[in-house]
């Protein structure tokens, strides 16, 4: 972490007051991508970047190396924020919680301060802030770990007693709660809408956009050839960033294989009667709930219902064939929670669902390096359901990676990943992060 070649913690608190100064100014207005990155104008002979994959992820690289002065293709099968993806869904839970872990804790005050900045320029909130309340039923050393570093870093949060939580959110049943905690800056992101908001920007900022499925060519002379496309075309690029989630492990099995898989996440919406505001985001927070299984949930937003999900691990899946049609497990289980918590919604109408997935690293870290094999291919991914909230300073993170060639922490690196990969058991997964 001393080398200077290496992308510091201390760097990353850095670009945040660099781009705060630059916050005003409108969407192509030459912009800095951290102190130590200025923008250059987009000119001819300006570095080829192909960045595959429009979510969350690669949707933010792109439109962060654009920004720096590159010239950008971004490339996805089905589209920004697509039901099959990882970045698809209505809504997205944004929270500063994260088990004392500076790397991360650092990465999402970053990307508070982006969504807000962006927010600027869409004319458009998609970042909600409602709070997020957090309810332990034993074990609460996730958050006691988590509180010390959060306010060193300046970020709120309140630790509330059961009975005081309960004259706050008198909707919520905190029977068998031990512990409360609330981040009066949680809430949540429109997930769908701002990865399609993110691709107008790439677009709009002069970048190339194409809807196209990508065949990565293999490695000759420690460099990533030409990509095929379905057209039947070939996209030859300096430079090649994957960050195709779930599909990561599939298109580089011998490099990614098993070591990020898919998993089936069940989401579903629950119905209010009509005229009861008392769910809804003006009133109610993000939550999440730790038991015997970790639940959380939405308030009513956008004339969607009242969201309830499980972060426990779902069966493995291929995300581009799966039915997505919600379990009657998934169905049964948030029903329970309701009449658990939330007695007023026991008998609300299941409304919509979803089958999104998360895709997993062995131990929930992101995996931001470059390709073992190629001096000119990054791989970008891991989101391990927790980073969805972290895309534009993760895209500013790999933006600075990819053009400067720093060297990425040591977490997020390919020999952590090759390493914990190797280690794995069926059951070897943990969820470390979210």
């Amino acid at each position: 972490m001393a080398d200077d070649a290496t992308f510091t913690r201390r760097e990353l608190l850095r670009q945040g007051a660099a781009l705060a100064a630059a916050s005003a100014l409108p969407l192509g207005a030459p912009r800095t991508l951290g102190a130590a990155a200025p923008r250059r104008e987009h000119r001819a002979g300006a570095t080829h970047v192909a960045v595959v994959g429009a979510g969350c992820f690669g949707g933010w690289t792109a439109l962060m190396l654009l920004r720096a002065g590159a010239r950008v293709t971004l490339l996805d099968a089905w589209g920004a924020g697509n039901s099959r993806s990882s970045s698809g869904d209505e809504s997205r839970v944004i929270r500063s919680m994260y088990n004392g872990d500076p790397l991360y804790t650092d990465l999402v005050t970053r990307a508070f301060s982006l969504w807000r900045e962006e927010e600027g320029r869409w004319g458009r909130p998609v970042y909600r802030r409602t709070g997020a309340l957090w309810m332990f039923e034993g074990d609460d050393d996730f958050a006691r770990r988590s509180v010390p570093v959060m306010r060193e870093r300046g970020i709120a949060v309140d630790e509330l007693t059961p009975a005081e939580a309960a004259r706050r959110f008198p909707q919520i049943a905190f029977e068998g709660v031990r512990s409360v905690f609330h981040e009066p800056e949680g809430g949540y992101l429109l997930a769908r809408e701002s990865c399609e908001r993110v691709r107008e920007s790439v677009v709009a900022g002069g970048g190339e956009y194409r809807q196209l499925r990508v065949s990565p060519g293999a490695p000759a002379s420690g460099r990533m050839p030409a990509l095929t496309l379905d057209d039947g075309t070939a996209l030859d690029a300096d430079m090649y960033v994957f960050a195709c989630g779930p599909w990561l492990g599939s298109l580089f099995p011998d490099v990614v294989g098993n070591g990020i898989i898919a998993t089936r996440q069940d989401v579903l919406y629950f119905g209010p009667p009509a005229g009861e505001h008392r769910y809804d985001e003006g009133s109610f927070p993000v939550w999440v709930n730790v038991g015997s299984r970790r639940m959380y949930g939405i308030p009513g937003n956008e004339r969607r219902g009242f969201k309830v999900a499980d972060d426990s691990y779902g069966a493995e899946i291929d995300p581009s064939t799966l039915e997505r049609t919600a379990s009657p497990e998934a169905i049964r289980v948030a029903r329970t929670t309701l009449r658990k918590r939330f007695p007023g919604l026991a008998r609300a109408p299941l409304t919509e669902t979803r089958v999104c997935q998360y895709e997993y690293s062995p131990e929930g870290d992101f995996l931001v390096d470059r390709h073992p094999e190629c001096d000119n291919a990054w791989l970008i991914g891991g989101g391990s359901g927790h980073g969805f909230k972290m895309g534009p300073a993760l895209g500013e993170y790999a933006a600075r990676v990819v053009l400067e060639g720093k060297a990425t922490d040591p977490k997020f690196s390919y020999a952590n990943f090759a390493a914990r990969r190797a280690a794995l058991r069926p059951a070897g997964r943990r969820k470390a992060h979210s």
